[in-house]
């Protein structure tokens, strides 16, 4: 559960973990010692006090855990497992067998990369083949893609048509009847389909090298 005791219990968990004390956890992230102090975490007329997300991000930073550890901190109390997500190419993604008819990994011919912390159990990774997507992604960079976060104007999105066809694209407009799609590298065109001929279109959460 969110809420402030667990937050605050899920920094002291990681600061145990790394063998450090809180003070000295706050020093190594490059904090005054005293950020994380217990007496620092109510101001004196009792308002709630929250470390704040660069003083998160630093912790993350200085100990080498991840979002995903610190999140299960929170929630359970405990470090959570490493997760591990599917993996196959580009390519491959529109051949028939990789996913079933509701558009999730079938998982059973993928290979399994471990992963961050996404709270979306359906997410799945690609590897990128080819220049079409420069400079952004590149030959052999792999994204990870989330079926479950929703798609807005603007987003970096992975499309499946009904034919097969896989593509990484900017999703420039979408309306009831189409999708327009912005095309990463200025040599290949953009593209405009109507949502029949679409199969799926997932947002792209982040990419790794």
């Amino acid at each position: 559960m969110l809420n402030h005791a667990n937050v605050w219990k899920a920094v002291d968990q990681i600061a145990k973990a790394y063998g450090l004390s809180a003070s000295g956890l706050a020093k190594k992230s490059g904090l005054d010692s005293t950020t994380f102090n217990k007496s620092k975490r109510t101001s004196p007329d009792g308002k709630l006090r929250w470390p704040s997300t660069e003083s998160v991000a630093k912790i993350l930073a200085a100990t080498g855990a991840d979002l995903y550890e610190f999140v299960a901190y929170v929630e359970n109390g405990q470090k959570a497992p490493p997760r591990t997500i599917p993996l196959i190419g580009l390519a491959q993604a529109g051949s028939e067998g990789y996913f079933d008819d509701a558009g999730y990994p079938t998982r059973g011919c993928w290979e399994e990369i471990p992963t961050p912390g996404t709270t979306d159990h359906h997410a799945f990774a690609l590897e990128i083949s080819g220049d079409s997507m420069e400079p952004v992604f590149r030959d052999g960079d792999t994204v990870i893609v989330s079926p479950e976060e929703s798609v807005r104007r603007g987003d970096r999105v992975v499309v499946k048509t009904k034919d097969g066809e896989v593509m990484a694209k900017v999703l420039k407009r979408q309306t009831v009847q189409h999708i327009e799609l912005s095309s990463f590298n200025p040599a290949h065109e953009d593209r405009e389909l109507t949502t029949t001929d679409i199969d799926w279109i997932y947002r792209i959460l982040w990419a790794a090298q």
